[in-house]
């Protein structure tokens, strides 16, 4: 094989091997969120846990509204969601401020 074709298989192997692991990152539950559920509608601004519903961005902490219903927190419960003010689905708008 020449050198072209074996660096060209490697970068197709290097950019495969990227795309894997950065989907693992990014879609593996941590063992700090087992159990735990998505609340939508209770992080303030620059504090959400992960992508928001409408896939504006892929990161924590990267929200730009307070309460938006597309951003979430993790929650320990359902319970502990609707106590908060959040809800387990994405909605429109914000969600009522609780303190």
């Amino acid at each position: 094989m020449d050198k072209s074709k074996r660096v060209a298989m490697l970068s197709v192997a290097a950019a495969f091997a990227g795309a894997v692991s950065t989907a693992a990152i990014i879609g593996a539950p941590t063992d700090a969120h087992a159990g735990k559920v998505k609340c939508y509608g209770i992080a303030k601004a620059g504090e959400n846990d992960c992508a928001n519903a409408a896939g504006t961005h892929s990161c924590a902490g990267q929200s730009t509204v307070d309460f938006d219903g597309g951003e979430w927190k993790v929650a320990a419960s359902d319970s502990a969601c609707s106590d908060m003010g959040g809800k387990l689905e994405p909605f429109d708008g914000v969600g009522p401020i609780k303190s």
